[in-house]
């Protein structure tokens, strides 16, 4: 995490509505610590001095694949191009070698797998290898296929582009396409602007997958504004992807067009587009060298984006906030690598970092929205019928509060190699020695008998704790959620549950804000159990763990790498 501070009255002004953000690698085990990056003015650091120990690079890459794999409807040539894969056949190489050398090899007419040729080839040589592999359907577009997959030089592409066109005086759609695909991955800028012109002049309305390949290729060269144009033709059909958004915004900034990289920003976060990492990094990056004070209020209000969607910059990302924080000219801020303890206190600037608790307003808010729009709401119906959670409403209000709430069945699932029913009373047991007051969630076949659900061990459960057992095909989250915010704001409810189903119930930005911290602060998640042996959950801390400013200090946390974070993994790891 690192953290910002200046004594300049007009940052003071400018940033007093904002707040500082941290992220927390996966990769260490940190319960009740935290580590953090901490930016000071040269005043500060002499009245707060920062422990050398406590300055050097904590977390380092473990070399494995970053980045999660992007969930696709379909294919999505704006960050991709690897989009096919073939294997490599030996005899196949030699023989399109000895083509390309004007020899006349002796060819196996059994069909293999081939690999595409070094050099190009002559419109006689690709027609002789077409009739000697005619087994394989489509020959053209399959041998493109294996150059997108080998990489393979430009010039064997145009090769087999030029017999195609020597033979049928037309080169078709789906080829011009595949060539493409080869020409953005090489970055061919010429070859890209000669197929982007060929297809508008010959074609009305062109597939998204193309549009996206042309403006991935046209954003980094001179004709950049023609990817804008290709991306409001996209906008007539469909919202335009995340990648295609942030081509065109980099695009703009890296051609100093500030305005339209800001509106395009804008414009995507209100059609619910979530921007990728490097686009955000892209702005900070161009901030350094931009001196302008509308600017710099864009790159705060981003911060706040950062914040209030609970988002987690990169390393990389991180070093250019970073950077850009101390390139403000006259102002004197320095980032440092900070720990803070379960106190909440930052060593370095001797603040104490936010709250996880919500004041007794934000809870009664939240507590108003979540029964209105979640527990009330029309998708909770679809499987509780309204007299069942009328009867459990009755349930919880005639009993004291309770200290913790249980998703009976996603917990007793918690080890799959284990007896459901053994597992959920091993975590009563344990959370009862604590003297807490319990309310187990199931479902009424559980009550059957039956080898996962021991009629002895439900037994004993219910007389350690209250049960309330829904039908079968009933949601249990609604349940959860209300129970556990009816008995106050002390109770913590137990679930490796998500919750984002309800987050999307939740009809405004702040109350998604306040859902999420409420979660972070209140979920209780089983990180680890050996039956008999050990059960330990993730730690609760008593801080929330975002972007967040006190006006002249910001302490942001961040990840060494891309892994995707469950809304309850704020800064704790994965179990």
């Amino acid at each position: 995490m690192f953290s910002i501070q200046t004594s300049g009255s007009v940052l003071q002004t400018l940033l007093k509505n904002h707040h500082t953000f941290y992220l927390m690698p996966r990769s260490q085990q940190l319960p009740a610590v935290f580590k953090c990056f901490i930016f000071t003015t040269s005043y500060q650091r002499a009245k707060n001095p920062v422990d050398p120990k406590a300055g050097t690079a904590m977390w380092r890459s473990k070399g494995r694949d970053e980045g999660k794999e992007e969930r696709r409807t379909g294919k999505d040539y704006s960050s991709s191009f690897n989009v096919f894969s073939a294997g490599a056949s030996k005899k196949r190489a030699v023989l399109l070698a000895a083509l390309s050398n004007g020899e006349q090899p002796v060819i196996s007419s059994k069909k293999t797998t081939l690999s595409p040729p070094e050099k190009p080839l002559s419109a006689e040589e690709w027609g002789k290898l077409m009739e000697e592999f005619q087994g394989i359907k489509q020959f053209e577009e399959f041998m493109f296929a294996q150059m997108i997959a080998h990489n393979s030089p430009i010039d064997v592409a145009k090769s087999l582009l030029a017999a195609v066109a020597q033979r049928d005086g037309d080169i078709g759609y789906n080829l011009l396409v595949k060539y493409l695909v080869l020409c953005v991955s090489q970055k061919q800028t010429k070859e890209i602007y000669d197929v982007h012109d060929i297809l508008k002049a010959r074609f009305k309305t062109l597939e998204t997958s193309a549009s996206s390949l042309l403006i991935k290729g046209l954003s980094d060269s001179q004709r950049w504004r023609d990817a804008l144009v290709l991306l409001e033709e996209i906008k007539k059909f469909i919202i335009p992807s995340k990648g295609n958004y942030g081509d065109c915004i980099k695009a703009a900034l890296a051609n100093r067009e500030i305005n339209t990289a800001c509106m395009l920003f804008h414009e995507m976060l209100a059609k619910n587009v979530t921007p990728n990492l490097d686009v955000l990094q892209f702005f900070f990056d161009t901030g350094k060298c931009v001196n302008d004070t509308d600017f710099k209020n864009e790159l705060i209000y981003i911060l706040n984006y950062l914040r209030n969607n609970q988002v987690y910059p990169g390393e990389a990302l991180m070093e250019s906030i970073k950077h850009w924080f101390e390139s403000i000219p006259g102002e004197k801020w320095k980032g440092n690598l900070t720990t803070v303890k379960n106190s909440g206190k930052c060593p370095s600037c001797e603040q104490f970092l936010e709250s996880i608790n919500l004041t007794e307003e934000e809870y009664d808010i939240l507590k108003e929205k979540i029964i209105k729009d979640v527990i009330h709401g029309t998708d909770t119906f679809r499987k509780t019928t309204p007299q069942e959670l009328e009867v459990f409403q009755r349930f919880v209000n005639q009993r004291p509060p309770f200290d913790i709430v249980i998703d009976g069945l996603n917990v007793a699932r918690v080890c799959h190699k284990n007896n459901p029913s053994q597992t959920l009373l091993d975590v009563v047991n344990h959370l009862v020695q604590q003297n807490l007051r319990l309310l187990v969630l199931g479902r009424k076949h559980m009550l059957n008998g039956s080898r996962q659900w021991n009629r002895n061990n439900m037994v004993a459960m219910q007389k350690k704790a209250d049960f309330f057992f829904t039908d079968n095909v009933s949601e249990d989250d609604p349940f959860l959620l209300y129970a556990t915010l009816h008995s106050g704001s002390h109770c913590k409810f137990v679930t490796r549950d998500l919750l984002r189903d309800h987050k999307a119930c939740l009809s405004d930005s702040l109350t998604r804000r306040l859902f999420f911290k409420w979660q972070r602060g209140h979920q209780m998640v089983l990180s680890d159990y050996i039956s008999g042996k050990k059960i330990k959950f993730e730690p609760v801390l008593n801080y929330d763990t975002i972007v967040q400013t006190t006006g002249n200090t910001w302490h942001i946390p961040y990840d060494d790498s891309n892994l995707e974070r469950s809304s309850y993994e704020s800064m704790r790891l994965r179990p």
